[in-house]
């Protein structure tokens, strides 16, 4: 046996999930190893037929408070801790009658789990693991002596390492050290953001976040940048959480603009769109076509029709069950993901013709309404927002003219579009379709002119008379800085205007909109994007 090779005499398993425990446990003792187990995991293993002897035993002192005390022991920690190859430490050791730990097999109380669930703050409180935590960071930092499993899933890397060695490999008990260590940051990272909750800490003076690896990516942006997938955090229905049924491998664009046409496509399925299906069609994290309709396969037709250009290997977002009519649409073109709450056996055998074709399904929408927090790395920092999860509320007409019930509906709708646009952003939409979208340009000036040159191409391509800019309306995700925003909306035929207002020149674009006749409301907020 190498240096490095540690045999495994004594191992201690304290777990709450219990799964695969009797089977790894029963492979160990066939190895001759000691199992040092607790309460329920004791009794579980019991009930297997191995033989088990209690921590209490180990300690001289029987578990108390409840179970809050039961690991939290110099029996336990000296055997964790000490160092094989310090004299001095294991003659404490013998001194003390405390025997080796060679192997820990660790998982923590369901914290996250009972939070979810709703349970009381009391609940919740004695869902927080002490003792465990403890021994695994013990665990880890003795890693060139102990190794420790947190994961039911690195059961059988021990087991395979016993067959090929005899023992544990440095490299193995270094990668699950390490695994451990993430495990307790991820774990006192919810705990601290709980309790921050309950504390009502708007901006903690220390914010911890955590993720689990979902998956390794072929790359990130581009080929030469390495890129991982994790995911964390409050449960939210998109593409951390959807079941891919068919396609290749989702890339890190696939997944960050899969994200854009799900979060801007809940947006569309608020009771203000009366239940109407909707779609939504994103091209790198900017929607190039959105669109209500009475079934999913109008609505795609619609926001398919926007820049159909644009849409060639996009995101299509539906929040109807994908149906054969729809999902034959969708095949006519090359497109990189479906996201949709469901699907159809006819749709998926449909897409089954085309393998590349990513089909993600959700089960649910996201609410659009729901509170949390943003993340954006900077160089040496974070910053950290709440989502927009603000909804449009009041109103204020400040033209002469108020807007007809059909363009509040269309200013409604724009509105909740512009929301996901990059900012500068200008929408242009009629009859809840967007016909033309101006995203990401330093001048609000330039992104109108671009909305309405979609406008104009979007008419070219289906043969109609006129640009459908003619008797649209348009949002705008801020306030228009100078009336020629506001001019060029109206050259562009929009017959009412939505924005937030609060320029120094409001009145300067209010009189641009009542010398065009234009309606015009502000909402009070913004929408920027970046």
């Amino acid at each position: 046996m190498t240096a490095d090779i540690r045999p495994i005499r004594r191992a201690l398993l304290s777990v709450s999930d219990k799964s695969g425990l009797a089977d790894f446990a029963a492979a160990l003792a066939a190895r001759g190893v000691e199992l040092v187990s607790t309460g329920g995991t004791a009794a579980a293993l019991r009930a297997a037929g191995l033989a088990v002897r209690d921590v209490a035993e180990i300690t001289g002192f029987p578990e108390m408070l409840e179970g809050r005390v039961k690991t939290l022991h110099p029996a336990v920690h000296g055997g964790l801790l000490a160092r094989r190859d310090a004299p001095e430490h294991m003659a404490a050791l013998a001194a003390h009658g405390i025997g080796e730990i060679d192997l820990l097999g660790v998982n923590l109380y369901p914290f996250e789990a009972t939070v979810a669930s709703g349970a009381d703050p009391a609940t919740c409180v004695e869902n927080i693991d002490i003792g465990g935590p403890a021994m695994i960071r013990a665990a880890a930092k003795n890693h060139d002596a102990v190794a420790v499993v947190t994961d039911p899933a690195d059961c059988a890397d021990i087991l395979a390492e016993l067959e090929a060695h005899g023992g544990t490999t440095l490299a193995l008990r270094r990668r699950l050290a390490a695994e451990a260590y993430a495990l307790t940051a991820a774990y006192d990272a919810a705990v601290s953001a709980w309790m921050a909750a309950q504390a009502d800490l708007a901006a903690p003076r220390r914010r911890a976040v955590a993720g689990v690896l979902a998956q390794p990516l072929r790359y990130g942006e581009n080929p030469h940048q390495g890129a991982a997938f994790y995911v964390g955090g409050p449960a939210r229905q998109g593409v951390a959480t959807a079941r891919q049924l068919q396609g290749k491998e989702l890339s890190y664009n696939n997944i960050a603009d899969t994200d854009a046409a799900f979060e801007a496509l809940a947006e569309l399925d608020r009771p203000d769109f009366a239940g109407r299906a909707a779609c939504v069609i994103v091209k790198h994290a900017n929607p190039c076509g959105a669109a209500l309709g009475e079934t999913p396969a109008q609505a795609y037709a619609r926001a398919f029709d926007c820049d159909r250009t644009s849409a060639f290997g996009g995101i299509v977002a539906l929040n109807r069950p994908l149906d054969a009519e729809t999902a034959r649409a969708i095949a006519a073109i090359f497109t990189e993901v479906v996201i949709a709450p469901g699907a159809s056996d006819e749709a998926r055998a449909l897409f089954a013709a085309k393998p590349n074709l990513r089909l993600l399904l959700t089960d649910a929408i996201p609410d659009a309404a729901a509170p949390g927090l943003a993340w954006k790395q900077v160089a040496g920092g974070w910053l950290a927002q709440d989502r927009d999860a603000a909804l449009l509320e009041d109103l204020r007409v400040v033209t002469r003219r108020a807007p007809t019930d059909a363009e509040l509906a269309d200013l409604r709708f724009a509105w909740a579009v512009a929301k996901h646009v990059k900012s500068n952003a200008i929408v242009y939409a009629k009859g809840g379709a967007t016909v033309g979208v101006g995203a990401g340009q330093m001048s609000r000036l330039d992104s109108t002119r671009i909305a309405a040159r979609k406008a104009a191409e979007m008419g070219a391509a289906l043969g109609l008379p006129d640009s459908p800019a003619i008797g649209s309306v348009a949002a705008s995700d801020a306030f228009f800085p100078f009336a020629d925003g506001l001019e060029t909306v109206a050259e562009a035929g929009a017959t009412a205007v939505i924005q937030p207002g609060g320029s120094v020149r409001d009145a300067e674009v209010i009189a641009a909109a009542d010398g065009r006749g234009i309606a015009m409301v502000f909402t009070g907020m913004r929408h920027f994007r970046h």
